[in-house]
């Protein structure tokens, strides 16, 4: 099994910046994708983003485009995603996923294993 732990989340106004962290277990870790998904008060789960295995591939939502930066240190078994021009609607718990699916998982069924989330929130 991959352990995920999410990390870096607070509060930040509007057009800042933060660094969430996931943090993974096991010796296996360079054999996932990983991917970050968010959840709003009252809203579904979205995809935000994924990253291959050997981190040479990304893949982002539109909405978050231009703005996100996913990355990975497999020797650090860490995922890290850079979040820049914060939106209010970028406000959610973020999740990162790890996925032994080929090409870019963007379905929350794709994902095996869950971390337990950190808060994000954006003031206007």
């Amino acid at each position: 099994q991959v352990q995920l732990v999410e990390s870096g989340g607070g509060l930040v106004q509007a057009g800042g910046s933060l660094r969430l962290s996931c943090a993974a277990s096991g010796r296996t870790f360079s054999r996932y994708a990983v991917g970050w998904f968010r959840q709003a008060p009252g809203k579904e789960r979205e995809f935000v983003t994924t990253i291959t295995r050997s981190g040479g591939s990304t893949y982002y939502s539109d909405s978050v485009k231009g703005r996100f930066t996913i990355s990975r240190d497999n020797a650090k078994n860490t995922v890290y995603l850079q979040m820049n021009s914060l939106k209010p609607e970028d406000t959610a718990i973020y999740y990162c996923a790890a996925s032994a699916v080929q090409g870019f998982p963007t379905e929350e069924t794709m994902y095996a294993y869950w971390g337990q989330g950190t808060q994000v929130t954006v003031s206007s």
